[in-house]
């Protein structure tokens, strides 16, 4: 028993681990096509991205090694491979059901985590990349990782998922997590400032987010940002101002000392 935890931890482990390194890698070489030089001098920041990112990796991968080795010894969870054992339309509406349910609890412990004290404490690893590059989506503290990681293990034992569906949700949650960092946005404009964008998050949004801090908190969609009036509208890249390494890390830290957030990032 405790050996076949042991080795479901460990491959759901390496599973995060490897998806994290080809996707995020993927979009930092789109990027170097895209933008030449966007992320000259990140060095230091990347590696320190690639660190948490790995640490946050095996966080994720223990909780969803257990589950995985309860659904295959035990059949805990809702999990479903009959793909008739549920009607059709069910497919589509269990996929919207999870996005919307990690888009809720999202948004209200990323809030939660820019209060000073968590902040400090957990949050400032990932806004300590300034600007965030395609490799900082998985750069969390343990704790913030801790907070990410029970989201689908939760999820499956709630809602009746098939594999289809359940791949579906975890694709959508690794493409917008990296490309809401990726320092530019991949979508067309015609999306974005259209009537779907407002609506849905993607790097524009997510961009305010991380130049202004306490703002746009969402996930997927700009819901409960509107309802809570917290939704600052969308960034905008090629305003960002030039700013040296030592210089955005100087304004970070002094807006941590003065109020538990910096009050503008790159």
């Amino acid at each position: 028993m405790l050996l076949g935890l042991f080795l479901s931890a460990l491959a759901m482990t390496l599973i995060v681990a490897v998806r994290y390194l080809i996707v995020s890698g993927g979009f930092a070489l789109a990027t170097r096509a895209h933008a030449p030089g966007l992320y000259a001098g990140q060095d230091v920041q990347i590696r320190s991205e690639l660190f948490w990112s790995l640490v946050s990796a095996a966080i994720y991968g223990v909780p969803a090694g257990i589950v995985a080795w309860g659904w295959r010894e035990h059949g805990w969870t809702q999990v479903y491979t009959d793909l008739h054992a549920y009607p059709l339309w069910w497919l589509p509406v269990s996929i919207l059901l999870c996005l919307v349910a990690h888009d809720a609890w999202f948004y209200w412990t990323h809030r939660w985590m820019h209060r000073p004290k968590p902040f400090k404490l957990a949050h400032a690893v990932h806004h300590a990349s300034r600007p965030p590059t395609a490799w900082a989506a998985m750069s969390f503290h343990p704790i913030e990782a801790l907070t990410g990681a029970v989201v689908i293990p939760t999820l499956v034992f709630v809602i009746p998922l098939h594999p289809i569906a359940l791949g579906v949700v975890l694709s959508v949650m690794t493409l917008m997590g990296v490309t809401n960092h990726m320092g530019w946005e991949m979508f067309p404009r015609r999306l974005v400032n259209g009537p779907a964008g407002r609506w849905l998050i993607t790097a524009s949004h997510h961009e305010r987010h991380h130049a202004q801090y306490r703002c746009n908190y969402g996930l997927y969609f700009r819901f409960w940002d509107r309802l809570c009036g917290t939704d600052r509208g969308l960034g905008d890249f090629t305003a960002k101002p030039a700013k040296s390494a030592k210089a955005r890390a100087a304004a970070g830290d002094a807006g941590v000392a003065a109020g538990g957030e910096p009050s503008r990032a790159g």
